[in-house]
């Protein structure tokens, strides 16, 4: 390995005229692995598992538009729904020159990466989801609650609950619930306050409000992401904190029932599971990878 190897970039890119910021470590000619991160936070979530494996892959984390140090246009300006940042993700990965790559996705990065795969099957070699959804199943019932309630009909009262979301406390919440004791000191506040500031910057009301309130969209895309599962057989590996009570362990095991070959590891912390297990998270998707996937130019 070389210093070059393991430092990671931190760079721009130009998709319709939005400045798209993303993470960047590895080889050039390596394989790549496109990280896609989740609500609230940004390719932030990804600053330990880079360096891990970045002797074997090159490893391309960008910040959602709206998210991380990505542009962020009014919400009056851009209409902030999962499928245009599927699409402004595609062409993020057209911009860069990636033609085949496997993915990395949890939480929000779910809906966009598979977007992703369903609009160009043939450049996905594998599928690391952790945390990241597809199936009714897997909705935590308590957490989902007033985010469906503003799906069902955006009031003032529904808008209200699900912007506590992205408070300090309702972050922090985020991070901590269903992580035991034994692994709690882990977990850096560090994460849920640099989350928090970007999440409090003048205009995220309306982009998150907006964004939350299309996650319906992707309920309504579950049935194509199974069909793409069982048609494509894409090698997929999910590791799972077993905590977590948004998308909780069900919705793990459920991608056994599209993909029989799929490899599901339940693991002792809960949402942000790279907070606390990135060490075994890195080596699960490195044999994984090497095993399963066809990661040819």
């Amino acid at each position: 390995m070389t210093s070059a190897v393991l430092s990671v970039h931190h760079r721009t890119a130009t998709v319709r005229g939005h400045e798209i910021a993303y993470r960047e470590a590895g080889p050039a000619d390596a394989p790549v692995l496109l990280l896609l991160h989740g609500f609230p936070t940004s390719s932030h979530m990804f600053r330990d598992l880079i360096p891990l494996l970045a002797d074997r892959y090159r490893l391309i984390a960008p910040d959602h538009l709206g998210f991380g140090r990505s542009a962020a246009p009014d919400a009056a300006e851009f209409t902030y729904t999962f499928a245009e940042l599927a699409s402004l993700t595609s062409e993020f990965t057209e911009t860069l020159g990636l033609e085949r790559f496997a993915l990395y996705i949890q939480d929000y990065g779910s809906p966009i990466g598979l977007r992703l795969a369903l609009a160009h099957p043939e450049r996905i070699t594998a599928i690391v989801t952790q945390n990241g959804n597809a199936y009714e199943e897997g909705l935590g019932a308590e957490a989902w609650a007033p985010v469906l309630a503003l799906i069902a009909e955006r009031t003032p009262e529904t808008e209200a609950p699900v912007r506590a979301l992205r408070s300090l406390d309702g972050i922090r919440w985020q991070y901590e619930t269903g992580v035991p004791a034994a692994y709690r000191d882990l977990l850096s506040p560090d994460a849920w306050h640099h989350d928090a500031a970007l999440m409090a910057r003048p205009g995220q009301d309306g982009i998150q409000l907006g964004l939350i309130a299309d996650y319906g969209s992707n309920f309504a895309l579950y049935p194509a992401f199974q069909e793409y599962f069982r048609t494509s057989r894409v090698p997929l590996l999910a590791v799972w904190g077993e905590g977590d009570e948004i998308f909780v362990p069900a919705g793990a095991e459920a991608f056994r029932r599209d993909l029989p070959d799929a490899e599901v590891h339940l693991l002792p912390t809960g949402h942000f599971a790279l907070e606390t297990h990135a060490p075994a998270i890195a080596e699960l998707i490195g044999d994984f990878l090497a095993r399963r996937a066809d990661l040819r130019p």
